[in-house]
């Protein structure tokens, strides 16, 4: 038997591992590294973090997918990395090599689901487990159920969260509401579930209540995987900063009404009717301006009372932030077919605009800050007395989401606060006959315009 020649050999060998590893290469380069998604040289060493992150949002995308849940991307850290550049370079995106925006650096990934869109399934959470997943569902009271008449309504499902390894899938459902927006519950545990689940503080969704305009979504590629997302980032990212959203106090006001019931004659329906009318053209017309605006005085009072309008107060009361105020306002209204009825008061002090539609006023209060008090002013026309600075005044407010004659509407956060400083303590007891220059608790007296400057400040149509 011939000898082994050991050099040829060892030379045999290290020629057959290089055109192996040649081989390897190049297959990487030619196949893998085109693939979309993270790439890891050797796939059965640890995995990083960003790679665990990606794979759970993929296994998840693929459940969703397969059980057609009509999802799109809400994270607010991951669609902050978004830009409109970014969504149309998809040729690279395609060949990314490392998780860019799905992989934000936080342990929860957010989406949200249109709940209108989707017939619940539970062999989506059965599939979910089955894949790795473990899940936590939470409910609450459906309040499009809930009424003066009815004051319980059926639980609905508000959030899924699934639990990959460490890495939290964030699932919140957006309800379509009365007044043509979506909607998401507040996130509650209750007493036996587990605190621990995730890290609740971290998560998008679910502090307070929510409302959204309904948004325009496109099918983009991120990452390598398809996902929807919102075609105005920016207006999105915008909406869920100020989402908050406060419901009707249907208990206390179905109490009231039992106190105080409400006015059924023809007149009041009708001046119902109206207001409901004006108050939707008002809200179409700021919106167009751009200029947000919430629900002051009796008409505040009337949400947050008895979750209607008070039929006997004969107008429309909002109250606007005189850093908003555009001076093509009153052509807006005019436009819209409102006539003005009187302008009191300069950009700089104590403006106020009013408007007649048929027999209903809309009246617009603009508000001045000032250190910790916002302020509102009044003048008295026939005489030129000047109520303002420290007389309406109110201490500051944020502004949240409401609905009121199915329509969706701000109101001051702190209504009760604001409420309180308009009408004191005793708020919640009818008052009919009221004096604007007296009645209010937080108004004084403040001087009388100058005379010269009475043309420009008391205008009356």
């Amino acid at each position: 038997m011939p000898r082994v020649n050991r050099t040829a050999m060892l030379s045999l060998l290290i020629v057959s591992s290089s055109v192996f590893l040649l081989f390897q290469l190049y297959y990487y380069r030619k196949y893998v590294s085109k693939q979309p998604g993270p790439h890891i040289l050797n796939p059965g060493g640890p995995l990083s973090s960003s790679h665990s992150q990606w794979q759970a949002v993929k296994k998840f995308l693929a459940l969703a997918q397969h059980f057609r849940l009509p999802l799109f991307l809400a994270d607010t850290a991951a669609l902050s990395l978004l830009s409109q550049v970014a969504l149309r370079q998809r040729e690279r995106l395609l060949r990314e090599p490392h998780c860019s925006f799905l992989c934000t650096g936080r342990p929860i990934t957010s989406f949200a689901l249109h709940a209108n869109l989707w017939k619940y399934d539970p062999g989506f959470l059965m599939a979910a487990e089955q894949k790795g997943f473990e899940l936590l569902e939470l409910r609450g009271e459906d309040p499009r159920l809930a009424s003066l008449d009815t004051l319980s309504g059926e639980e609905i499902p508000l959030y899924f969260l699934l639990r990959f390894r460490s890495y939290i899938i964030q699932v919140v459902f957006l309800y379509e509401r009365s007044g043509n927006y979506l909607w998401h519950g507040a996130l509650r545990l209750k007493a036996h579930m587990d605190r621990s689940f995730a890290p609740f503080r971290l998560l998008d969704y679910g502090r307070h209540a929510g409302a959204y305009d309904r948004p325009e979504l496109i099918l983009t590629v991120l990452d390598g995987l398809d996902v929807r997302v919102p075609r105005n980032l920016t207006h999105f990212l915008d909406q869920q900063q100020h989402a908050h959203f406060l419901e009707c106090r249907y208990r206390d006001a179905r109490n009231f009404l039992q106190l105080y019931p409400d006015d059924s004659s023809a007149a009041a329906v009708d001046f119902r009717r109206k207001a409901k009318s004006l108050l939707h053209l008002t809200a179409q017309t700021l919106t167009s301006l751009e200029i947000p605006f919430w629900l002051s005085s009796g008409t505040c009072l009337g949400w947050f009372r008895q979750c209607s309008i008070i039929s006997y107060s004969r107008d429309v009361d909002i109250g606007i932030f005189i850093s908003d105020f555009r001076p093509d306002i009153i052509a807006a209204f005019r436009d819209a077919g409102l006539s003005l009825k009187h302008k009191f008061g300069k950009v700089k002090d104590s403006l106020e605009l009013s408007f007649q539609s048929d027999d209903i006023k809309l009246d617009i209060f603009f508000f001045y800050e000032d250190g910790d008090v916002v302020w509102n002013g009044g003048t008295q026309a026939k005489s030129g007395r000047k109520f303002n600075f420290f007389r309406y005044v109110f201490p500051r407010f944020a502004l949240c989401w409401a609905e009121l004659l199915e329509l969706k509407v701000r109101v001051p956060c702190e209504t009760l606060d604001y409420v309180t400083a308009n009408y004191g303590a005793t708020w919640s007891i009818p008052v009919r006959s009221w004096d604007w220059k007296s009645s209010p608790s937080n108004v004084q007296e403040n001087g009388v315009w100058p005379v010269d400057e009475w043309p420009e400040l008391i205008q009356v149509y």
